[in-house]
């Protein structure tokens, strides 16, 4: 499933009043948060992450390991900032993010 280019323009417009759900921190990846990062998703659809870790490319790596993980998009990256998407077939709507 890949987004077209309105479809992100979209999700980067609602995912700009977020705040982050996750934060990753120098431990990097572990099985608790991979499991958050999932729960997450499956609540509320497009989430943002923050990435405290200094390297440029460690943290695009890091994103694209939770994407992979998680089975989502990557929308959006800026700085340590990344948004994630991932669509769930039957939403509540007092959890998602998209049908708020």
């Amino acid at each position: 499933m890949s987004l077209s280019t309105a479809e992100k323009k979209q999700y980067r417009a609602i995912a700009h009043n977020l705040n982050p759900i996750i934060i990753v921190g120098d431990k990097g990846l572990g099985e608790g948060l991979l499991e958050e990062l999932k729960r997450s998703l499956h609540d509320h659809e497009l989430i943002k992450v923050k990435l405290n870790v200094g390297d440029r490319d460690e943290r695009a790596k890091l994103i694209t390991e939770m994407a992979s993980a998680s089975h989502a998009e990557v929308v959006q990256t800026i700085g340590k900032m990344a948004v994630l998407f991932k669509k769930n077939p039957k939403p509540n709507p007092k959890l998602s993010n998209l049908l708020r």
